[in-house]
């Protein structure tokens, strides 16, 4: 039985290497740390106030300002490394 010809594959070349990854800026983690106690704090005197302050007049739009802070510290967890 007649064999088939061998097919000359071309040398591997290895992927470029992964660069590693860069490092979080030294502002990130007490930004983020502090926007979410903020939050937690800004919830916690709405609710004790009756929704009253901090920032009178709004209600409970005040508990969306404080959730919003939370939020935009959790956001900032994803860049962290």
């Amino acid at each position: 039985m007649p064999e088939s010809r061998s097919r000359k594959k071309p040398n591997m070349t290895p992927p470029p290497a992964a660069a590693a990854p860069k490092a979080s800026p030294r502002w990130l983690a007490p930004t983020m740390i502090s926007l979410m106690v903020t939050g937690l704090v800004w919830v916690v005197i709405t609710y004790l106030s009756s929704a009253q302050y901090p920032v009178p007049g709004i209600g409970q739009y005040n508990l969306l300002i404080g959730f919003a802070f939370i939020l935009v510290g959790f956001g900032m967890t994803t860049r962290w490394r």
